[in-house]
């Protein structure tokens, strides 16, 4: 999950999180020691080291160490390592979909509660025994009011003639973008299959694909793409880095992104692995990570100052009919999709 971030927000003051972290961190079993986490790199673990590590986890002992790589590269390790008496991280962060993969092959311990005191303040759609959420966001329109000048409120809009050639997917999307197809086409979250015919309808009408997130941006930016796809707090990153997009709330639902932070059964030190995953969800780091990342905080008592809690979190009504991917039929559908985006609908 690449992350570029506006560097002044790095700004965002520790006393905060070392006030906060006390309390919460002394319900947790002592922990020091060297500790292992596996995470994407570049701001997001720079944030990490900010607003985890420095202030909650170095002042006890603990030594964290990154081990630096994408969500597949981590998911491959931990299956290669998973019947070794001693795997080689002590905490993953993952996709909310990897680590229901990586649960569901036995690769994780169920969650210990007593050993991270903060999991009692979650937000109950986000719970799971075998993870920690980190931060969430929930699936969104983006587009530039000054060329849809009708905002929409459909993930059918994208269809309009009117904007033929001015609407983009990403290629590592591919999964979510053929689930909003689904959505408006008869299927649901359980069968994505009605939203290839539909994508296809997209592709006769001149849909840009591009590669990456960074890439949409420098598409919106210039205005060669005007409507997309997207997680709210990417365009929550976007609009404060200038780009002419507005959000949009899609009528059939808002669909939750969650990274999650899971600890491996081999783990070689479950002690510092449960300390780094209930510093993860101390106020103080949630607060820091909705600032910089626009990401809403996945605990009930981060007390964000209003104007941050307004722009990084949904209206209330939207989020008491949050939508939730059905794991189950990822897990079993996940290679099939890649394969048809790949062969049919990017040929």
């Amino acid at each position: 999950m690449p992350i570029e971030l506006d560097r002044r927000l790095f700004t965002l003051g520790l006393g905060t999180s070392l006030v906060a972290g006390a309390a919460g961190m002394g319900r947790a079993r002592a922990a020091s020691g060297r500790v292992v986490v596996g995470t994407w790199g570049g701001d997001y673990q720079g944030l990490q080291q900010r607003h985890i590590v420095d202030p909650l986890l170095t002042p006890q002992g603990v030594d964290v160490v990154f081990d630096t790589a994408n969500d597949t590269v981590r998911r491959t390790k931990l299956m290669s390592e998973r019947r070794l008496p001693r795997g080689s991280m002590d905490v993953a962060c993952l996709t909310n979909a990897g680590s229901y993969q990586m649960a569901a092959n036995g690769v994780f311990d169920e969650i210990d509660e007593d050993r991270v005191p903060n999991l009692k303040h979650v937000l109950p759609k986000l719970r799971t025994s075998y993870s920690a959420p980190h931060i969430y966001t929930g699936r969104v329109i983006l587009y530039n009011p000054e060329i849809i000048t009708k905002a929409p409120t459909s993930y059918a809009d994208l269809w309009n003639p009117e904007y033929a050639g001015k609407v983009g997917v990403i290629d590592i999307q591919y999964q979510t973008t053929i689930e909003s197809a689904a959505m408006i086409a008869g299927g649901s979250l359980s069968d994505y299959e009605p939203g290839k015919d539909k994508l296809l309808e997209l592709k006769e009408m001149g849909v840009r694909i591009y590669p990456t997130n960074e890439a949409m941006a420098q598409a919106l930016a210039s205005g060669e793409c005007a409507m997309c796809i997207m997680w709210q707090a990417r365009g929550n990153m976007w609009k404060r880095a200038g780009l002419p997009i507005e959000i949009a709330i899609p009528e059939e639902g808002v669909v939750l992104y969650v990274s999650d932070m899971s600890v491996p059964k081999n783990a070689r030190n479950k002690d510092a692995a449960y300390a780094y995953l209930n510093a993860m969800l101390d106020p103080g780091p949630q607060r820091a990570f909705a600032e910089a990342m626009g990401y809403a905080p996945t605990i009930d008592n981060a007390d964000l100052p209003p104007e941050l809690a307004k722009e990084v979190a949904l209206p209330p009504e939207v989020q008491d009919s949050f939508l939730v991917q059905d794991q189950e039929y990822l897990l079993e559908n996940d290679a099939q999709l890649q394969d048809w985006w790949n062969r049919v609908f990017k040929a």
